[in-house]
Parts: structure tokens; sequence; C-alpha cells
């Protein structure tokens, strides 16, 4: 057994003992979502994709006493797709895997979470420089993300600062904006502290983890050390001045001894208005500065993305939300628009889009996107 599944294995034991010693005093809620989409886009050629996709979920809560509460969560992502410019030329791939599986010890001020769960904080919403564990696309209408394994620490004083503690193990696939994975069976760890400041909040956030340089997606020269570790650094905060205004910062050190590219720099500025137009019309913009140096404050190579997105119901069933991005370096513009129908168990889906050949808002994710070119994809959403 690896060590990226022993925490998740040790969790559905704790989780199974809960539930038969006292399955008749807890809360139990068994859930499923299936999904269905069709796809097709013309770039680089054209391709039809089609998948299906069930993700059962159990969850357990029970009141312990003394303002105790145990909490816990098993989930499964099984799916299928097929994918390609032909029935008889299409890659297909099926896989069954957990998609959260996890354990809580709470009260009212303090949570410790033991498993494979989705980590995420900052003020971004959509360009996130603090996108450290998770790879939620904003165009993805399920935002599906795969959960690291790891245990989460959090405290929150009376004054709503809150304190966050984690150490993650077994994680070694790429996550975030990361380009180059964690050494296999090399812990990281890490913080953040969130407080309150004026008429809103800000947070300082850190972590360290070592480098598996022999797995980098950047090439690197050879005898780059494979213990080279990396520290990040964030700064964040998001304020109600009339409209709602934020900022996200992330620097990156990577301690390479022979690649001389060692510092990452992230800045992301954003604000967002709801204006009375119709029933209601939310706007909202993003700006991206992202930099690679040799030195932490030095010249180096940039990059920058700007999003604006608008979104309305248009009535009590119907959402419109359109989103473009622009890339300032490469020239390159996205575009999207989403129509969404939801009642009680259903959810359709139907996205537009009209993007550059290669989808590249993020450069470490060289699989075969859906959204390249100009196409269209349909999604069906059954939950119960």
């Amino acid at each position: 057994m690896t060590g990226a599944r022993r925490v998740p294995v040790l969790v559905l034991g704790i989780l199974a003992t809960s539930m038969v010693g006292s399955a008749a005093s807890a809360d139990l809620d068994i859930r499923g979502r299936l999904s269905f989409w069709l796809g097709f886009h013309d770039r680089p050629t054209a391709e039809t994709a089609l998948g299906l996709r069930y993700i059962p979920s159990f969850s357990l809560k029970k009141d312990l006493g003394g303002g105790l509460t145990l909490a816990a969560e098993a989930s499964a992502n099984v799916y299928g797709t097929a994918q390609g410019s032909s029935l008889r030329s299409a890659a297909t791939r099926a896989a069954a895997k957990p998609y959260r599986l996890w354990v809580r010890f709470s009260t009212a001020r303090f949570e410790a979470r033991l498993g494979l769960q989705k980590i995420n904080f900052g003020s971004a919403l959509v360009l996130r420089p603090l996108m450290w564990f998770d790879r939620l696309d904003p165009n993805d209408p399920l935002q599906l993300t795969d959960g690291v394994d790891g245990l989460l620490l959090k405290y929150t004083f009376a004054d709503n600062t809150n304190i966050w503690l984690w150490g993650l193990y077994g994680n070694e696939d790429i996550k975030g904006w990361e380009t180059v994975p964690t050494r296999p069976k090399a812990p990281e760890f890490g913080g953040r502290i969130q407080t309150p400041v004026l008429s809103g909040e800000a947070a300082l956030t850190y972590h360290r983890r070592r480098l598996g340089a022999s797995q980098s997606m950047v090439p690197l020269p050879p005898g780059e050390s494979e213990n080279a570790s990396e520290d990040r650094l964030g700064l964040d905060g998001k304020w109600d001045i009339g409209p709602g205004v934020w900022f996200e910062a992330a620097l990156v050190r990577q301690g390479w001894s022979v690649y001389p590219w060692k510092y990452q720099r992230m800045l992301n500025l954003g604000l967002d208005e709801t204006v009375p137009l119709g029933n209601g019309l939310h706007l909202l913009a993003e700006h991206l500065l992202f930099d690679v140096s040799r030195e932490a404050f030095g010249r180096g190579t940039r990059r920058s993305l700007t999003a604006l997105s608008a979104d309305t119901p248009l009535g009590l069933l119907d959402r419109l939300h359109a989103i473009v991005f622009h890339d300032w370096t490469s020239g390159d513009w996205y575009r999207f628009l989403t129509w969404q129908r939801t009642t009680d168990a259903w959810t359709l889906f139907i996205v537009g889009f009209w993007n550059p050949d290669r989808y590249a808002i993020y450069a470490n994710r060289p699989e075969s996107n859906l959204f390249a070119g100009k196409g269209l994809q349909i999604t069906l959403v059954y939950d119960h």
C-alpha cells in the first residue's frame, strides 16, 4: 500500500467503526451526483468527447457531548471518457478512485480534519495565486478537483482571527500551479493566520515541501538536486468599500543548486460589484501578474492575465454567465458563455467557447483540454 493511500484507509476504518458503534444516534446522509457530458472542439483537430461520471457520497455527523462533534465523509469518483475524431480512433479511459475520505473532530472554535480532503483559501476568485492544493478551473461547470492527503488543524478566536496548521503526506501529483511535483515519501507542512482588518480581513500563509526534480515539467540541468526544498509565502486581503476589492500575492523560492530561475512571484488584484440591472448583474474583474526570476525581487520573465466576468439570473431556474480572459503576454483571448438551468434534481449546463488552438490559461496542465479552439460542451447533472 502506498503512502498516498494509508491515511484515507485509516480514515475509512475510523468512519466504519463510528458507524457500527453509534449509527442509531448519528446523522447519516447518503447522496450521489451523476453527470454526463458531450463536447466538441475544432482545434488543434476536430474532436468529439463524451463522458459519464458518478460521485457517490456518504457523510456522518454525531454529537459526542461536551461540545465535541464527530463528522466524516467518504466519496468516490467513478468515470469513463472517450475522446477522438471518430469512434474508431477515440481514446478511452475509465477509473474509480477516492474523491474525499476524511474524519473531523470539532468544537465551537477548533477542528481537526484527517484524510483525503480539499484545502483551499485566499481572497481571489478566478486567477488565484494561492491555488496551492487544488486545481479548480473557473470554467468547469462542476467545479471538480482532487483532494490532498493530510491533517488540517484550525482554531478560531473570539474576534474571528483564525489559525490553520497542516501536514501533508503522499501527494506526489502536480497540485495547483506546480510544475515540479513533491518528492515521493516527503512530508509537506505549513500554516495560515487570518485576522479582521478594518472592514475586511487579511491573511499570511506559508508552506514548505521537497521537490521531485526528476518528474519536473520544466527542463532542469543534469545533476540538479533531488533534495531541493521549496518555500511559499502568501499574503491576501479582502474589503467591502462599496464594491468588493481584494489582493492576493505569493512568493515562491525553489532551492535549486544549478537551475538559476529560483523565484516565482504572483500578484492578483480584483474587484466585484452587483448592479441593479434586470434581476441583478454581478460583475467581476481580476488581473494577475506572474514572474519567474533569478532573485526574489529582481527582473524576470513576466506573464499577465486579465479576467472579466458577468453573470445574472434570468428567472427562478435559469442563469447566464460570461467570462473573458486576455493573456497580455501572448495576445490571446479566451471567451466562454454558459447557460445554466436548475430544477430540483437536474442541472443542465451549455457552454460555448472561442479560444486559441492551445488552452493555456494554466500552463502546467499538459492533458488535452476540451476547451481548445471553438466549440460547445453540454453537461447534464442529476443529484440525489
